[in-house]
Parts: structure tokens; sequence; C-alpha cells
């Protein structure tokens, strides 16, 4: 029977156990009756709660029973008595019926209970409150009686329901820690192979009882519930009621039970959070392995410009977010398993670094191909980019030569041919740089590893191989083929260059023969003064005329080479109508001028020769008259 089902009852205090002792050490049960009815079957209830609490030991020492009698009927005290003939009539050595002081005298006579003394099982004694200490010793009476024992009943009954309540909770939870722990003990391996549940925890916390129980039974071995402090300490649950040592015995038991219970929610903890790592281990493996690896596989093309490469760059960074979600998972987990390594278990280490070489090689690898695909387009993206700027400049170059050439001058021609010459330079660097990026990507793709983590996947590159050999094919006929107009275009150009000079070297030869003439007419003018000097000055003028004759004759020769380099070049030439004519017209001068020199010059020897000739005869003549008037 608990308190907290009778706890109305016993507030009525219909009987309480004070504590007290008589000289026998017996335990002195109290029976307060009052003016209003007893109610027997309360009483009785009562009683059997009270004498529930003494172990066998106090109640083969007997109960002395106080029947406070002052406050009551005579009819009602003894019903009271004779009631305890049931309900204790083994355990009562001594009732001790407190009578009033002169209210029994004459009903006293009736009835003898020291007659009955036989029947009842127990001596019964009429006593008043101020003689009671002849049976009882003052300290063990309360103060109702004269006495100096504290008792304070609802003290009592509100620690009797703690006590009643630890009581209940601790052996409940040794129940069930028990058969958990020992559950645990049989069934390790079935533990280890399914989760915890709400059956599996217990249904009071331990550590409240626990608690509870050491503040018990602080104040069980202070041995006091409530008592002032200047007077009498009082415990109603001290050694002889079993409180303290089946407390102390309740508590030993818990805390043995618990530590076991701990270590059994730790290794269960433990086997948890492993089976959940386990379990997110193999959510990361099964995506990365699954989803993650279909991904990358769909991902084979490198695109045909930069702007396909760009799209499938962007696509793979979207893969690229989508792996960073689980490989952050994978920190979190490697963590979570270097954490256990450092305090984990023998047992438990070779699964753990299973675990964590599981993991890390499946991330390991699956990074590895995603910055192998990324490098790959990166690496096409180049690719592109250096194609699109050959692309460019070729087209910049072949649009430079289908435009047809009309410089002015020479020097315009050399400018024109220098940028020309420095654009097909550029063009053999872009193409060169074409190569090396077309074999760099080559390479990565003859390197390419296979996506299956050692499953043989046939991987299609074809595709893209031919792709990448096609671009630089194509280039290389292109940059063929503006080389082949180049070279027509710079022979037009020598040509062109050549007819300026032609030009230039005949307008020169024109000013020559210019220069030439306008000597000859100017100061060219001496015929000499005798005939040797006149021989001279023709011998020098044959000279002059001789180089005014290569002159001219080289102006003709610039002039025929126009024409043909004209005629070659399909365009008209200036000379033809300017230099020619004026060429002509300066030789024409120069000629009627030297012959007239010429002439001059025949008739000035022919008068030297005539002169030279009269002087020659008049010398004969002076001889012979010499002679003549001699002889």
């Amino acid at each position: 029977m608990e308190a907290s089902v009778i706890l109305p009852i016993l507030k009525k205090k219909l009987a309480f156990l004070s504590g007290g002792k008589d000289r026998r050490s017996g335990l002195i049960l109290t029976i307060p009756l009052c003016l209003e009815q007893t109610n027997m079957d309360e009483l009785s209830v009562t009683l059997d709660y009270l004498l529930s609490i003494p172990s066998e030991k106090c109640k083969a020492r007997g109960f002395t029973v106080i029947v406070d009698g002052r406050k009551s009927q005579w009819n009602v005290v003894k019903t009271v008595v004779l009631m305890l003939q049931n309900v204790v009539p083994a355990e009562v050595s001594l009732v001790c019926v407190v009578k009033p002081d002169e209210f029994w005298d004459k009903k006293v006579t009736h009835f003898c209970f020291w007659k009955e003394k036989d029947r009842l099982g127990f001596e019964v004694i009429l006593v008043s409150a101020n003689k009671l200490t002849r049976y009882i010793e003052p300290c063990q009476l309360t103060e109702d009686f004269g006495g100096s024992l504290t008792y304070d009943h609802m003290d009592w009954l509100n620690k009797r329901l703690v006590f009643e309540k630890f009581t209940k909770e601790s052996t409940s939870l040794l129940d069930e820690l028990t058969l958990i722990n020992n559950g645990s003990d049989k069934g390790n391996q079935q533990e280890k192979e399914r989760s915890v549940d709400l059956n599996f925890l217990p249904s009071v916390d331990p550590e409240t009882v626990l608690q509870t129980g050491h503040e018990l039974l602080s104040e069980l071995q202070q041995r006091r519930f409530n008592g002032s402090d200047g007077g009498v300490s009082w415990s109603p649950m001290d050694d002889e009621l079993l409180a303290q040592p089946q407390v102390m015995k309740l508590l030993d038991s818990l805390r043995e039970q618990y530590t076991r219970y701990q270590e059994v929610c730790r290794q269960r903890s433990k086997r948890t959070q492993l089976e959940e790592i386990q379990q997110k281990v193999m959510q990361v493996v099964n995506w990365l392995e699954g989803p993650g690896s279909e991904q990358l596989r769909a991902q084979w093309g490198i695109g045909d410009s930069i702007r396909a490469s760009q799209a499938l760059q962007q696509k793979h960074e979207e893969i690229e977010s989508q792996h960073s979600e689980w490989f952050a998972v994978y920190v979190e987990l490697n963590q979570q398993i270097a954490a256990l390594l450092n305090a984990g278990d023998e047992e438990d280490l070779v699964e753990l670094k299973s675990l964590q070489q599981q993991l890390s090689d499946v991330c390991y690898r699956q990074a590895s191909q995603l910055e192998f695909r990324q490098n790959l387009l990166q690496a096409a993206l180049e690719f592109h980019g250096v194609a699109q700027d050959l692309s460019q400049q070729l087209d910049g170059l072949l649009g430079m030569l289908c435009v047809d050439v009309a410089p002015a001058d020479g020097a315009s021609i050399q400018q024109t041919l220098k940028l020309l010459e420095e654009k097909l330079k550029s063009v053999d660097v872009g193409l060169q740089g074409l190569r090396e990026k077309g074999q760099g990507l080559l390479d990565q793709i003859s390197n390419q590893a296979s996506w299956a983590y050692g499953k043989d996947v046939t991987i299609e590159n074809k595709e893209n191989v031919d792709h990448i050999q096609g671009v630089m094919e194509d280039m290389q006929l292109r940059k063929q083929r503006c080389e082949d107009m180049v070279d027509v275009r710079r022979l037009k150009m020598l040509q062109m260059v050549q007819l300026f000079k032609c030009e230039e070297d005949a307008a020169q030869a024109v000013e020559w023969l210019t220069e030439l003439l306008d000597a000859l007419l100017k100061t060219h003018t001496r015929l000499g003064d005798d005939a040797p000097e006149t021989k001279v000055l023709l011998e020098k003028h044959r000279k002059f005329v001789d180089v005014a004759q290569s002159t001219y004759d080289y102006g003709r020769q610039l002039l025929q080479a126009t024409v043909v380099l004209c005629q070659s070049l399909r365009c008209t030439s200036r000379s033809s109508g300017d230099t020619l004519p004026r060429l002509n017209r300066v030789w024409k001068q120069f000629t009627i001028a030297s012959e007239e020199r010429v002439h001059r010059f025949c008739k000035t020897v022919q008068k030297s020769l005539k002169l030279l000739m009269m002087r020659s005869n008049l010398m004969r003549l002076k001889q012979l008259g010499s002679h003549f008037w001699r002889g």
C-alpha cells in the first residue's frame, strides 16, 4: 500500500508513529481520537499502512499503543481497543488508554480491560495523561502527552511521500535499467543492427531520481525531517524503519546500473553516430558514383566555338556547384571520423578507417575528374579563342589582298608591302600558337582517364579529335591560300615599285639630257684658235655626245621597260604620254645643236687648213724669192 493512494485518509491523522519508543524499545503507535465520530474503516486502513512500515525485527519487539480518548466517547475507545485485536493482535504489547480526568470514573466499572487480557492478547491500562510517564519516558512522548518529542504529521507525510515516490521510481528504474543493460549484453550484435528507439530509454530521468535519493538520504542521515533548532531531533524513518539502509541500497544499485546504462548509451551513441556517418558516407559515395558521375559522363563535348565552350563551362560550373554541396558534407564527415578515430575503441578503428578511406578515394577521384574536365574546357576555350583570332587575321589579310592596289608612288607601295609581310608573319605566329594549343588539347583528350572508376567504359572522343584536327587543317589551308595570294601580290607590288623606279629614272634621264643640252648651248661655244685645238675640242665634243647618247638610250630602255611592266600589270603608264615625248624632244634638240656645233667645227678646221696652206705657200714664195735674189 502506498501513501499516495490513501493520502486523504492519512492527512486526517487518525493514527501515527511518532518515532518514540517504550522502555522495551518497542515503537509507540498513537491513536488520537477526537470529538467527531471516528471512521473505523479509515482507521483500519491507516493502521494497516503504519504497521507495514517497520521491519519484522521492530515488530517482534511489539508496539505500545496510546489511545488518546480524552476528546472521545467511551464506546468509541472501547471499539478502537477491540479493533486492535483484529488488526494487530500479535504486535501489540501494551495499550495505554488516556482517559479524561472525571468523565469515565463510573463507566469503567462496567468493563475491565485487564480481565479481557487473555482474550485480547495484550494488556490494556487506563491512565491519565500526567501519569503516562510511568510507562513511557517523557523524551519518547510527544508534546500532547507532556513529552519533549517533536512530531509534525504533515512534514512526516510529505517526506513519506517523497520516500515512497523515490522507492517506487528507483525500483522501476532499476528494473528498466537492468532489463536494458542485460538486453544490451545479450544482444550486442542485434543492437548494432537496429537504431535507437523510444523503448530503449527509461521512463524517468535517472539523474533526477538519483538527486532525489541523495537529498532524501542526506535528510535521513541527519535523523530529522523537520525539527526546531533547540528541540530534539526526530526521524520517523531511521535505521529501525529501514528507510536509510533501503535508500542507500537503492542508490548503490541505481548508481551501478546507471553507470552500466551510461556505458550502454555511450556505446549505443557511438554506434548510432557510426551508423549515421556510415549512412551519410554511403549517401555521398552513391551520389558521386551515381548521379554525379552520370552528369560528367554526359558532358563529353568541347564545343565548336568560343560561345559553345563558354556554354559548356557554365554547365560544368553548375555541376561543380552541386558537387560542392556534397564535398562540404565530405569535409564535415571527415572531421567527425577523425574525431572518432582520436577517441575511438580498437574495435571501431578498422571500420572508421575503411569508411574514411572509401570516402576520400571517391571524393578525390570525383574532384580529379571535375578538375580534369574544367582544364579540358579551359584548353578548348583557349584553342577556339586562338582559332577565332587567327580566322580574323586571315580574314583581314584576305580582305587586304582582295583590294586592288593603286598607290601613288613607290614609297606607299613599300609601306603596303611591309604591312602585308607583317600580317603574314602575324598569321604564321597565330597558326603556330593554334597548333600548340591544338596539340595540347589532343594530348589531354588522349590522356583522359575513365570516368567510371575502373569500369570498362568506351570514351568516344573521335568527334572532338576530328573537330580539332579539322580546325587546324582548315586554318592551314586558308593560310596557304593567303600565302599564295601574298606571293602574287608581292610580285605585283615589286613590279609596280620597278615601274615607278623606271619612270623616275626615265624622268631623271630627261633631266640629265636637258642639262647636257643646256651645257651644250651655253658653255660649249669655243671652236679653237687653231686646228689642233679644234681637234681636241671636237674630240671632247664627241665624248660629250656619247654621254648624251648613253643617257638617251638609258631613258629609252627605261621607258620600254615601263611599257612592258604596264602590260604585265595591265595598267597605263604616265611615261608613254609625257616622259617619252620630252625625251625625244630634248634629244632632238640636243642632236640639232650637236650637229650644228660639229658643222662649225668642220668650218673652223677648213678655215684653219686654208690659212695654213696660205702660210705654207707664202713661205715657199719667200724661199724662192730668196734663192732668186741670191742667184
